[in-house]
């Protein structure tokens, strides 16, 4: 099958290594193109615009970093939908707002193409290890046609409703990551000023009921002094942002996610927003 993918950071690098390890041809863009060579030198086919990539694909992905990014992608002067899109179908999997879904999918739908949100959740060991869980909004039909691909990629992969439904879905994961990063990090700061040992601690607590994804994956990294990014503290900015204001939209307030966003915003307000999400231990440690 010919493949686009748009956005080879650090998961996208990952899923077009699983697409292509899958025998799909692949053709790819990305601004910095130099993080796609290595990818290019085991087949993947380079192209110079997001048009060119949607104009050599039966489905392209998308996978940015931000909604301007997305809206640029898509509908910019070398954008996707500067090509002939019917009959092809787009994916996207940037976390965006649902709004901007929602666009993609009428415009998508008037060329006579179809369209995915699919906002994924793993950071890069899920990538990596293709366990990633993908939230999805759009068409059923849409959707059972992409299921062959989505398990070459993820572990777990669900439709949750029409266009904007998966991007909702993915703040409502970000909410809870909310939670469960500044929990786990007030832990190691508690447990560390108690004179525990850390990694008894972690070990302990992943037996029982606080058991969680942040704290076992990324908990020793901090114990081991890795910040690197499965996950940029300024992406999760953008997501919490995202949430917020999808929550006003709905009348509700959420105190919690709040804080967290300003615990993260003050974070990166210390040089610290290209770093990985563990980051927020650096608060409180050196």
């Amino acid at each position: 099958m010919e493949i686009g993918f748009i956005g080879i950071g650090v998961m996208g690098h990952a899923i077009v290594s699983h697409l292509q390890n899958a025998g799909h041809t692949l053709h790819v863009y990305n601004r910095t193109k130099a993080k796609a060579d290595d990818l290019v030198a085991r087949g993947a086919i380079w192209q110079e615009t997001p048009q060119k990539v949607a104009a050599a694909s039966e489905i392209i992905f998308t996978m940015v970093g931000y909604p301007t990014d997305v809206e640029e992608v898509y509908y910019g002067p070398v954008g996707i939908f500067q090509s002939d899109v019917s009959g092809k179908t787009l994916v996207d999997l940037t976390t965006s707002t649902p709004s901007l879904a929602e666009k993609i999918a009428t415009t998508a739908k008037e060329k006579g193409a179809v369209s995915l949100d699919a906002p994924v959740s793993g950071g890069d060991l899920g990538a990596k290890n293709a366990t990633l869980t993908i939230m999805v909004g759009g068409e059923e039909e849409t959707f059972n046609q992409l299921c062959p691909l989505f398990e070459i990629i993820g572990k777990r992969y669900t439709l949750h409703g029409g266009p904007g439904k998966g991007q909702h879905t993915k703040m409502a994961n970000q909410i809870m990551i909310a939670g469960t990063m500044t929990g786990m990090t007030e832990m190691l700061v508690y447990s560390k000023a108690a004179g525990l040992n850390q990694p008894k601690v972690i070990e302990t607590l992943a037996g029982g009921s606080a058991s969680n994804w942040s704290m076992e994956n990324y908990g020793p990294r901090i114990l081991k002094a890795d910040y690197s990014p499965g996950f940029f503290v300024k992406h999760f900015i953008k997501d919490l942002k995202i949430a917020l204001d999808e929550a006003e939209k709905m009348e509700l307030d959420l105190p919690a996610t709040r804080l967290a966003k300003e615990l993260y915003e003050k974070l990166a307000d210390k040089g610290f927003e290209n770093e990985g999400t563990q980051a927020l231990i650096k608060l409180w440690w050196d």
